[in-house]
Formats: C-alpha cells, structure tokens, sequence
C-alpha cells in the first residue's frame, strides 16, 4: 500500500525523534562517498583532456563513462540487493568508489582512464541504491521529507566543498594528490557500515526497476528530474571549459555556488513537502533550473555565470527533493530499494547523457549556444511536470496523496 505524500500529522503528541545512531553512521557514509565522487567529477575528464590532441568530446566521454557504470550498477542494484543485503552491497561500493582512484594517475590512456571511471560508476551506483534503501528505513514516515534533507546536506556538504577543491587541488598540486584524497574519502567511511542494520523483512509487494519505471506515479517524476539532471552534468563537466579566459576564480566560484545553493533548497524543500506535500514543488524547480543555465550562457560575463549556476544550483536542490519525497511516498517499504535504484539511474543517466551530447553539440555550436539549447531541453520536461500533479489532484482532491491504483497507469 502506498503511503501519503501530504502534510505529517502533527496533531498526535510528539513527533518521532529523526536523528538516530544508525542515521548518524549512515550520514557517515553518505558524506565519505560524496566527497569522493565529487573530487574527482570535475578532475578526471580535465585529466583525459589535458593530453595533446584531445578535445571537449573527450572530457565528455570520460564523464559519460562514469555515469554510464552507474547506471548498469543501479539498474542490477535491488536484484542484488535481494540477495546480498543492503549493508553488505553499501561496503562494496564504497570499497570500488576508492580504491581506484588510487590507480588514476598512473597513466593518461583513454582506455585506463574510462576503466577507472567504469570501476567507480559501478561503486557508486551500489552506494546510492543500497544506501538510498537503507536512508528510508531509517527515517520516520511522519519526517519523510525533512529526513531525506538532512540526507540530502550531508551530500551536499561535501560537493559543495569537494567539487571546487577538486580542481583547485589539481591546478596548484597535482593530480595525484586528488585522487589519494578521494580514495581516503570513501576507504575511511567503510568503517561505519557494520553499525547499520543488516536484512530486515520489508512489508508488500516486490517491485522490480523496470515496473517502477513503467508505473506513472514513479516514471514520471523520474523523468522530470532526469532532464535536470542532464543540466548538473554539463555544468560540472563543461564549466571548468567553457568560461571565457578560463578563469580558475570565476570556475571555482561558479562550482562552489551551485551546490550550495542546491543544498539549502534542497533543505527548504524537505521541510516544505511534510507540511504541503511535495508534487507542488516539483514543476518550480524545473523552472528555476531552466533560467540558471540559460544565465550561464552569458559564458563571457563572469557574474552571469556565477549567478546562473547558483540559480541552477537552487532549482535543482528543490527537483531533487521534491521528486525523491514524492516517490518514496508512493511506494510501500519493499520498494525503497526501487525507488533508490529509479530515481538515482534518472540522476545519473541524465548527467551522464547530458555530458556526452554537450560535448558534441558544443563543438558544433560553441558553448553559449549549447547552454542555451540545454535550457530550452530543460523546459520540455513541464510538460510531465504538470501532468503528473494534474492526475495526482483528480486522484485526491483533498491533497497530494495517491493510490496505488494510480502508480499502474
């Protein structure tokens, strides 16, 4: 049976406590292996490209490649989270997340550096589905939203510092101090995953990836975040390039202010949806993040850029939690695990995608005019935005809540 995506009940005595020791050792995680992500996501494709004879394709490729290993890893995630266990898959990943970063730096082949990427895609993608499961089981039903913030800062946090640090560490060290530093990230965090819990029973139906996806009430909002989603990936990938003059300070800046600003909406939004519901929210943050990339555009004015990424940085935290609270309500606890692996393979696939086919658009185009057509594809997702929040309505006049009827068609 599905669960309510409207406002907790706050009217029955005291709201359950939200912060737990297994919470605490899985923020842990979360922070180890965001943190090692993100050092690298800007890092290694200027590491492939920085060989002679290389161009924007091949940073493209490199990213491609990463995100390419996450999406095959989350896609087999809950099948083999069936038959592993959460806690189990989440010590793999982290392992696979930093123990080849450590090999990064040992050569400038293409075919080393995309086996690396591959390698770690793989970690992550069992990071974020077997994580993303166990978060859920974690929280409160009644603090959904606000738990899956404070989830949300504590991957924030580490991107908002990682991503810029990333490249201003490779500038002035080096690249192989980055890669050590990123490996550290995710081996260092392994150490909190016994303390979480192991297999646990979880009530209703089996729900595979490939029914979730075809289901309305979670394809949908998956859809939308996923074209977000091929926004952040070009802004990570890309920015560093395509600003006039490279300026390092205008990238750092421009790469600092865009997940802060995800992280504080993405706050903001969490605590909103607890209280009116999260499919309200959902077709504002794709708007936002529509006119922050058309800002940064303006690849010539340093102000535009830093503003637009923060812009995209805050339409993009609010899409981020909308879509994953709205999800998560629609699912009993046994698709927690479909829900992770659906909603990450949006975010994933969409960066992923979207840094491969920026890097072949802006050679065609140059980057102002790629930035300009990635706002507009940005755009194309309102249409299932207020489609989505139109069934949901005529469903449940009263709120944002849905039936499990509602999810088949």
């Amino acid at each position: 049976m599905a669960t309510s995506d409207g406002p907790g009940d706050h009217t029955a005595g005291a709201r359950p406590p939200l912060v737990t020791r297994p919470l605490l050792l899985r923020c842990a995680t979360v922070a180890g292996s965001s943190a090692s992500f993100h050092l690298l996501l800007s890092v290694a494709p200027a590491y492939a490209q920085a060989a002679p004879g290389r161009g924007s394709d091949t940073a493209g490729l490199v990213t491609g490649a990463l995100m390419l290993a996450t999406v095959a890893g989350e896609t087999m995630g809950p099948w083999l989270a069936a038959r592993c266990g959460h806690r189990l898959m989440l010590g793999a990943g982290l392992v696979l997340l930093g123990a080849p970063a450590l090999g990064l730096p040992a050569s400038r082949s293409m075919a080393w550096i995309v086996a690396v990427c591959l390698l770690r895609g793989l970690g992550f993608a069992f990071t974020l589905v077997a994580g993303g499961a166990l978060t859920a089981a974690l929280i409160p039903q009644e603090r959904r939203g606000e738990g899956l913030a404070l989830i949300g800062v504590m991957a924030g946090v580490p991107s908002l510092v990682c991503l810029p640090l990333g490249s201003w560490l490779a500038v002035h060290t080096g690249y192989g101090p980055v890669c050590t530093a990123a490996a550290l990230a995710a081996l260092v965090s392994v150490a909190a995953v016994p303390g979480l819990p192991g297999r646990e029973a979880a009530s209703g139906p089996e729900l595979g990836i490939f029914a979730g996806a075809a289901s309305g009430a979670l394809g949908r909002p998956a859809a939308v975040f996923g074209v977000t989603a091929v926004g952040a990936g070009i802004v990570v990938t890309f920015l560093p390039l395509a600003v006039e003059g490279g300026s390092s300070g205008v990238v750092a800046a421009a790469l600092f202010g865009q997940p802060a600003a995800a992280t504080a909406s993405r706050w903001f939004a969490g605590r909103r949806a607890d209280r009116s519901g999260a499919a309200g929210l959902v077709l504002p943050g794709l708007l936002v993040s529509a006119a922050g990339i058309l800002a940064v555009a303006l690849t010539g004015i340093p102000a535009a850029v830093v503003a637009g990424a923060a812009v995209f940085g805050a339409g993009f935290g609010i899409t981020q939690s909308a879509t994953l609270t709205l999800m998560y309500s629609r699912v009993a606890a046994s698709g927690y695990g479909t829900v992770s692996a659906l909603w990450n393979l949006a975010y994933d696939a969409g960066m992923g995608l979207g840094a491969v086919g920026f890097g072949a658009l802006a050679g065609a185009t140059g980057y102002p005019w790629a930035f300009a057509l990635t706002a507009l594809l940005t755009l194309t997702a309102v249409v299932p935005a207020r489609w989505d929040h139109a069934r949901q309505r005529r469903a449940t006049p009263g709120g944002d809540r849905v039936a499990t009827a509602e999810g088949q068609r």
